[in-house]
C-alpha cells in the first residue's frame, strides 16, 4: 500500500537538473507534484506532461521562492488536478 497517495510535493527549481530528478522520483513514489519554476516555463511544462504521461499527477507553478508573496501564491493556489 502506498501511503504517499494523498500527498502533494512542491519541488522548487524542478524544471531541470536535480530538481527535475527529484520531482520525477516523488511522482514515481505516488506524490502529486507541483513543478515550480522561475523562468523555464517550457521545461517545467514538459516535465509535468512527462509525469502525467507516466500515470502521475503534476502541475506547474511559477514562483520565485526568494519572494515571499509569489512563493505564498504557489503554496496556496488550489489545483483540483492534484487531488483524487
Amino acid at each position: 500500500m502506498n501511503t504517499e497517495a494523498n500527498k502533494i510535493a512542491i519541488v522548487t527549481g524542478a524544471s531541470r537538473g536535480i530538481g527535475a530528478a527529484v520531482a520525477e522520483r516523488l511522482a514515481q513514489d505516488g506524490f502529486s507534484v507541483v513543478v515550480n519554476y522561475t523562468g523555464s516555463e517550457a521545461e517545467a511544462s514538459a516535465l509535468a506532461k512527462k509525469i502525467r504521461a507516466g500515470g502521475g499527477r503534476s502541475t506547474t507553478a511559477q514562483a520565485d521562492v526568494a519572494n515571499r508573496l509569489t512563493s505564498r501564491a504557489c503554496s496556496t493556489r488550489p489545483n483540483k488536478s492534484l487531488v483524487a
